[in-house]
C-alpha cells in the first residue's frame, strides 16, 4: 500500500504542473496520459481522484467520466439494463455481449464523455476501465477521443500496466495496442 501512497504523492504535482495542463511537451501528440497502478489499489486511486475533485486552491479541475457508469446510462437508455441477466439467461453470454457491443460503441461512449465548452485547466479522468471490461476496451474509446479533447490532457486510471505500446489489464490480458499515450509519471 505504501507504493502507491508513495506514487499519488507525485500525482498532485504533476496535475499542478502548467505544462501538463497546456499539454505542452507532447511533440505535437494529443495529451492523453495513462496512471498504471496495481488492481488491488483500485479503491484508493477512485478515493483519491474523489477528493481531488473537491479539493479547493488547486489550479486544475477534474471533470471525472467512469465508463462503467457511463455503460449503465447507456443500457438504461435502451431500456434495457434490467433484462440483460435474463436475456444472459436465455441466450447464453456470447450472444448478450455481443448485442451490448453493438449498443454501446465508442461513438456512444464518447458522446457521453463530451461536454463543452472545455475550461482552461480541466482535467479529464476517465475511471472504471476494469469494470467496464470486456463490454468496452479502453484503447478503442481513446482512438475516439483525440479529437474532441486534443486542448485538454487525459487521464486514465488504469489498473495494469502500459509500457508505452500496449496495455495489459490486470497484467494479464492485453487491451490493445496504443502508442498515442504517456505515463503519467
Amino acid at each position: 500500500m505504501s507504493n502507491i501512497i508513495e506514487i499519488l504523492d507525485k500525482v498532485k504535482s504533476r496535475l499542478s504542473d502548467e505544462k501538463f495542463l497546456q499539454n505542452k511537451g507532447l511533440s505535437n501528440e494529443v495529451g492523453i496520459h495513462v496512471l498504471c497502478y496495481q488492481p488491488e489499489d483500485e479503491a484508493i486511486v477512485n478515493s483519491f481522484f474523489e477528493k481531488l475533485k473537491t479539493e479547493s486552491g488547486t489550479i486544475f479541475h477534474i471533470v471525472a467520466c467512469n465508463l462503467y457508469q457511463i455503460f449503465l446510462s447507456i443500457c438504461e437508455d435502451k431500456r434495457i439494463l434490467k433484462a440483460i441477466p435474463s436475456m444472459e439467461e436465455k441466450k447464453g453470454r456470447e450472444f448478450v455481449m455481443n448485442q451490448l457491443q453493438k449498443i454501446a460503441s465508442p461513438e456512444i461512449f464518447i458522446q457521453k464523455m463530451k461536454y463543452a465548452p472545455h475550461n482552461c485547466n480541466d482535467i479529464l479522468v476517465i475511471s472504471g476501465v476494469g469494470e467496464v471490461y470486456p463490454f468496452m476496451r479502453v484503447h478503442k474509446i481513446l482512438d475516439n477521443i483525440q479529437h474532441i479533447f486534443e486542448d485538454i490532457p487525459v487521464l486514465v486510471l488504469y489498473p495494469g500496466i502500459f509500457n508505452g505500446q500496449e496495455l495489459s489489464l490486470f497484467e494479464e490480458m492485453t487491451d490493445g495496442n496504443y502508442y498515442r499515450a504517456f505515463n503519467l509519471l
